[in-house]
């Protein structure tokens, strides 16, 4: 299953004029997973499934209120219906350098997803789309659980997960990639 890779790659389907939708794939470049983003909704709201068939859906990832600045997104596990975990957006930190805190279903930090540095962060704000951004997973003692680097392309958003702990739940991780992708991707 998608959820379980220990890489995978998150890839912008070309000319889709509203809305997002990426393929995920596996190393070896298969298809492992299929995210679609809604259009026109007030409220962010991003379903992945498992394939572009749309036919089975695993997970959704939804804002929890219209507008904010430091905006949570809870992670839905679409074949059990139950809540896995949410990502909020940490505002005024990332105003400079990119930060999330990672929750578990019942809303307790268990991660960190933030920009690789300041001063890299600084200049990603200056030159856009010329350096690319590094997120790493960090749980609260600092071991560092996932990183999630986007490839420069100034065409097609490309962004690459290696998953080096498995202590968090894997469908988490998944989410939270899927997430930025859409959220981050939209802004190159």
């Amino acid at each position: 299953m998608a959820f379980d890779l220990r890489e995978y790659t998150i890839r912008r389907k070309v000319l889709k004029i509203f809305g997002a939708s990426f393929h995920v794939y596996d190393a070896s470049g298969q298809v492992v997973a299929f995210s679609s983003q809604k259009a026109f909704k007030l409220r962010e709201d991003i379903r992945v499934f498992t394939d572009d068939t749309r036919s089975t859906e695993l997970m959704n990832v939804r804002a929890r209120q219209i507008v904010d600045f430091s905006a949570a997104y809870d992670m839905v596990d679409s074949t059990e219906n139950t809540k896995i975990g949410a990502a909020r957006r940490k505002g005024w930190s990332s105003m400079i350098r990119d930060s999330w805190e990672v929750l578990d279903a019942n809303d307790q930090p268990i991660a960190s997803l933030q920009e690789d540095s300041t001063a890299m962060a600084l200049l990603r704000r200056f030159l856009v789309n010329l350096i690319p951004q590094t997120f790493h997973m960090r749980d609260p003692d600092g071991r560092e659980l996932a990183v999630m680097r986007v490839h420069f392309n100034p065409f097609i958003y490309r962004m690459t997960v290696s998953v080096s702990d498995t202590s968090v739940d894997p469908r988490v991780v998944f989410g939270a990639a899927v997430l930025l992708a859409a959220i981050e991707g939209r802004q190159q």
